[in-house]
């Protein structure tokens, strides 16, 4: 999208571009995102008109007493109430527009779900924050005017956020602004005048409040929402774009649980426990998706014990799907998620279920048990694969019989053809699915390659067998798990502002015969604990009790102990750095800090800097603003032989 240049009214020194910085997408643009949040912004301004309509009208028909009034107040109830019934409809339909947010190339795959941003209405914070200043602070909150700016400058950004990690910095950096402006502006014995006032993205009614918790919730809700645009758009035809989709849905997943963890009485029904519930298994299921393709990208190798494989993987994605879809129709979330997202889903659980039962009966079809194979490791997969066999049949059975063999296969092909036209006649249900062409190609492609499978097994004059396909054990060895965006801090167990630590320290761990000399403790982040003194990584430094935040590259702050011993079984003689931080008494003393006092108020400064000069030893101060506020918005560097799945062109290929 475009980006949008807008002055911060501060004359040019010369120092690189210092008279502009970059802001959100230009709201004018019309791209396709665009359009749909502008369309999203002119419905949820028609549904607030109406509720304004029907709360009158209620209000007037407790109020009167005339018949004639009520008759005209009912017909007009029945208007707004049909009106408003349409407008939701269309907000729903945007919902539903998954085809904005894909890949502009993405042909082959079937098409993932995105929350679109939810709107809010502008705020001024210019006269209720000059008022503050001047009544608390006794200071001129004229003097301000500039960093109130961009403050404000800031928050309409943050409206039309960057579909991509510069978008998400941008509404984490206002997010990061909260908590100051909260404890500087927002005190509990006075309100400040300001309302914030945030549209349902699901029903588009609006939420208005005067504390920050709704803008702080709305802004979370709204950077997963960005995470999972980000992750729709990947291109899922390389290995890179794939992992750009599963880290952004699993980054979504970890935003959303923050929220329902953080904000847990916001009366806005897309941020409820359920509802943000349901968002998180959503999401986690297309990370899964996205992992179960990124296996199949090269292709599937059309060989036992890979089809067998690939087979509970697909039964993964599909049991997960099939627990997103049981969330959706729950009451009350059945009433306000858009029908298209619960048939996608239900879809979905249909088409990965077949293709898992497809990859058993190539497995069993198409590969008999030869003298040159492993008999009891065939057992033990196929054993593994199913929960519970057919009555009186074994595994060996089955592999060693070449009718039993051909009858349980071709039971399994036949699920999967039932599959492919489950899933094909939910697809004709919904009229938003029917728009998506790409999806019902791999629907079509993939019960082709099914019923080709059928007539390439099936044998003349051969009796009606209704064998039942057993169920497929579900397994994957890539779960889809919730991700921290890199701004998380740690857990806030360890890494909050009641606990003080030192600066991360590198210390070098190296084995000495397999043994690192300590072991480790807690979820996360892990403890050091039972530390050998004579060890090599005590001789470098390390302690007993510290907290263990990175190894090599890798952050671990959120790992546990079975994460961070992964990391550490292959330390060799040569060893690895890690990096660590120790826990401070907090009873110890604090830094010296300088008070100053103006308007007969002291206020709190940060510790005054002292630069020395080697040649004459002598103290240079470094002078600071002399205010209580410190924005720093301003001119900052930002913190950069196989089997193919079926695709609308084709339906496969093996070899």
């Amino acid at each position: 999208m475009t980006d949008t240049l807008l002055p911060n009214g501060i004359e040019k020194t010369g120092g690189g571009d210092g008279s502009y910085f970059r802001k959100g997408c230009n709201p004018c643009a019309q791209t396709g995102r665009s359009k749909l949040q502008n369309k999203r912004a002119g419905l949820n301004h028609q549904i607030i008109k109406q509720m304004r309509m029907r709360a009158g009208a209620e209000n007037l028909l407790k109020a009167t007493s005339n018949n004639k009034v009520k008759e005209m107040v009912l017909l007009e109830l029945s208007y707004v109430n049909s009106n408003l019934q349409l407008l939701m409809d269309q907000l729903e339909g945007l919902n539903s527009s998954v085809e904005v947010y894909q890949n502009s190339h993405e042909t082959a795959n079937i098409p993932l779900i995105a929350l679109g941003l939810k709107e809010t209405k502008e705020v001024d914070y210019s006269a209720p924050f000059k008022d503050f200043i001047l009544d608390h602070y006794s200071e001129d909150g004229n003097s301000f005017e500039e960093e109130i700016a961009d403050l404000m400058d800031l928050r309409q950004a943050c409206r039309t956020p960057k579909r991509s990690e510069e978008g998400v910095e941008l509404l984490a950096k206002y997010y990061g602004h909260l908590p100051l402006v909260e404890s500087r502006f927002f005190s509990p014995n006075r309100q400040t005048g300001i309302f914030f006032t945030w549209y349902d993205s699901f029903t588009g009614e609006p939420l208005c409040q005067q504390n920050l918790s709704l803008e702080k919730a709305s802004v979370l809700f709204n950077m997963a929402a960005l995470y999972s645009q980000i992750g729709t758009r990947a291109d899922r035809q390389t290995v890179a774009g794939l992992e750009e989709a599963i880290s952004s849905f699993q980054k979504a997943a970890g935003v959303l649980n923050h929220l329902k963890e953080t904000f847990t009485h916001i009366p806005s029904y897309d941020m409820s426990p359920a509802m943000l519930n349901m968002l998180i298994r959503l999401m986690l299921a297309q990370a899964q998706e996205c992992l179960f393709e990124k296996t199949a990208l090269p292709g599937i190798r059309n060989q036992f014990y890979t089809l067998m494989k690939m087979a509970q993987e697909a039964a993964k994605v599909s049991e997960i799907y099939d627990h997103v879809h049981q969330c959706m129709i729950q009451t009350p979330i059945k009433d306000n998620v858009p029908f298209f997202w619960s048939t996608m889903s239900q879809v979905k659980t249909n088409h990965y279920r077949s293709m898992a039962h497809f990859f058993i009966a190539s497995a069993l079809l198409d590969h008999d048990l030869g003298p040159s194979d492993d008999e009891d490791q065939q057992e033990k997969t196929l054993s593994q694969v199913y929960d519970q066999l057919p009555e009186g049949r074994s595994p060996l059975d089955i592999l060693k019989n070449k009718d039993e063999r051909q009858r349980i296969g071709k039971a399994h092909i036949r699920q999967a053809i039932m599959g492919h036209e489950e899933a094909l006649r939910i697809y004709g249900l919904c009229h938003h699915l029917n728009k998506l062409e790409v999806l019902e190609g791999i629907l079509k492609a993939s019960h082709q390659r099914s019923l080709t499978k059928q007539s390439q097994n099936e044998i003349e004059e051969e009796f009606a067998d209704y064998t039942q396909a057993p169920d497929i054990i579900p397994k994957t060895e890539h779960k889809a798990e919730i991700e921290f965006p890199a701004a998380a801090k740690g857990p806030l167990s360890v890494f909050s502002a009641k606990q003080r630590w030192t600066p991360p320290r590198t210390v070098r761990v190296r084995s000495e015969d397999r043994d690192l000399g300590f072991t480790l403790k807690g979820d996360s982040p892990v403890q050091v604990v039972s530390l050998d003194p004579l060890s090599a990584a005590a001789s470098d430094g390390l302690k007993e009790g510290d907290y263990i935040v990175a190894v090599g590259d890798t952050d671990c702050k959120w790992m546990g102990v079975g994460d961070v011993m992964r990391l550490l079984k292959d330390v060799d003689e040569e060893g690895i750095d890690v990096q660590v931080v120790t826990m401070m008494d907090s009873n110890s003393a604090m830094p010296t800090k300088s008070a100053t006092v103006s308007g007969n108020l002291p206020k709190t400064y940060s510790m005054i800097c002292l630069a020395y000069n080697n040649d004459d030893k002598k103290a240079r101060k470094v002078t600071k603003k002399s205010s209580f506020l410190n924005w720093g918005l301003k001119n900052k560097a930002k913190s950069a032989s196989t089997l193919s799945l079926p695709t609308a062109s084709h339906s496969g290929a093996t070899s």
